[in-house]
């Protein structure tokens, strides 16, 4: 144990490559000991984390509100609704990006931890992400070589330690820090509670201390109750089409939960696909979040929230009989071993032939690939939920995707508050084209085809989706 965490980071010196755990905007990022790091005012870094978090507050965005940052190698480098101070500098050329999704990240850090060299994973294929990469096939399908990640310093942030450096996280908090600490030379760890050695019972150890270097106790705590929230439209409220309402957010969420078979394992993505965990209710559906848990419930009031209770979309969840919790390397581990039967994403455009784009648009620094490609990669079934229009009125359901792809030729079924779009499954050949299943209340289906900027098949009859849920 150290008595700061100044004395804790004082050996980081210009130019070292550090991993920063924590997860979305603001869930448990070791916030002392960045603070520190800012203090120290060490530059030239190297930083490996999930996101930099929310800006103005101490998360990674301090290190970059600085200029201490010299490369970021990230999985959220670009949030919608503001631009930030990384993005200015690597707009400007001052700190240079690698895009990295998410599950590969911490998979790259566990095979530097493990002492490996290099990865073959099918994440990434078919995207930018894979371009100047090896890429082989195993059993007929393509995987793309990766580097085994290796870091000089870690900073990760616990629920207890004791002097021995074994760690306990708490909840869903696991995430990032697990495979970061074992990737590092040197592993920081900020404890809320610092106990005695062998006061945590040893089946209780999530991180065994021979991979923790240095413990320090929490001084600098974030306020997640207080944090703004970017602005969305209320999920009870409905976009207009042609003068008249479409379906909510919340009842775009509805129809998909529909689509569940019961005891399906189930990952809902960030954004609009949150909203199934609210009509999923006591069905037997598993619900997955890439930060580390499993059958978790529906969104979490006031009175319930718990800081380490939270879904990859950064909402507040509450808990079922069975709920589980792991880092991120289990999660992914369930996500591209099979053992999904769907992912839910929000995206920007979907592609006449499946194409997925759902990770950067125009204008955006990088962007926000988060676990998405994993995801699409490993789930059996991938289902989109997303308003049927931009902004401008322009259709996301289009013919060829001009957004950089997350995977090609990967959706199932299209949740838009018009309409639903099935296909056929892949199953190892070309499903075909896109059938107009059923549409919202009060449009027609010419209305919702004019609106529709793919071809697709209509099925006869067409159905009404409110109907589908009842």
């Amino acid at each position: 144990m150290m008595a700061s965490a100044a004395e804790a980071i004082a050996d980081i010196e210009d130019g070292a490559s550090v991993g920063i755990a924590g997860f979305g905007l603001s869930h448990r990022y070791p916030s002392t000991l960045i603070s520190a790091l800012a203090e120290k005012g060490t530059r030239g870094l190297t930083v490996y984390c999930n996101g930099l978090g929310q800006p103005g507050f101490p998360t990674g965005h301090v290190l970059a509100e600085n200029h201490q940052i010299a490369h970021l190698v990230t999985c959220f480098s670009a949030r919608p609704g503001v631009v930030s101070e990384a993005e200015k500098q690597i707009d400007a050329g001052e700190m240079t990006l690698e895009m990295v999704p998410q599950g590969t990240l911490v998979e790259r850090m566990r095979a530097g931890g493990a002492g490996l060299a290099a990865i073959y994973t099918p994440t990434g294929f078919g995207s930018e992400i894979a371009e100047g990469k090896d890429i082989r096939y195993f059993d007929g399908r393509p995987y793309v070589l990766e580097r085994a990640i290796t870091t000089d310093f870690a900073l990760i942030r616990a629920q207890q330690a004791d002097h021995f450096g074994n760690v306990v996280f708490r909840g869903g908090s696991q995430n990032f820090n697990v495979s970061f600490a074992k990737a590092a030379r040197v592993t920081i760890v900020e404890a809320e509670e610092i106990v005695e050695t062998g006061a945590i019972a040893p089946e209780d150890v999530d991180l065994p201390g021979v991979f923790v270097t240095r413990v320090v106790p929490i001084t600098v705590r974030m306020d997640i109750r207080n944090l703004p929230k970017r602005a969305n439209r209320p999920p009870s409220s409905a976009k207009e089409y042609l003068g008249k309402p479409a379906l909510t957010r919340e009842q775009i969420g509805r129809r998909a939960a529909a689509l569940l078979p019961d005891n399906s394992v189930v990952n809902l993505g960030a954004g609009l696909p949150v909203q199934v965990a609210n009509w999923v209710r006591d069905r037997p559906v598993v619900l997955h979040a890439e930060n580390g848990l499993l059958n978790y419930g529906g969104f979490a009031t006031d009175e319930e929230l718990d800081p380490d209770l939270h879904d990859a979309g950064g909402m507040f969840v509450t808990t079922r009989d069975g709920t589980s919790f792991f880092d991120s390397v289990t999660s992914f581990e369930i996500a591209r071993g099979g053992r999904l039967y769907a992912v839910i994403l929000g995206t920007y455009q979907v592609g006449a032939n499946g194409d997925l784009a759902n990770w950067s648009a125009p204008g955006m620094i990088g962007g926000g690939i988060g676990g998405a490609m994993d995801l699409a990669a490993g789930a059996q079934h991938v289902f989109t939920t997303l308003e049927h229009c931009d902004s401008r009125g322009r259709p996301k359901l289009v013919e060829r995707c001009e957004f950089p792809l997350t995977m090609p030729n990967c959706v199932d079924a299209i949740i838009t508050d018009l309409a639903l779009l099935r296909r056929p499954s892949r199953g190892g050949r070309d499903p075909g084209r896109f059938t107009l299943e059923e549409i919202a209340a009060g449009f027609t289906v010419d209305e919702v085809l004019s609106m529709t900027g793919m071809s697709v098949d209509v099925a006869d009859p067409v159905g009404v989706m409110q109907e589908a849920w009842l």
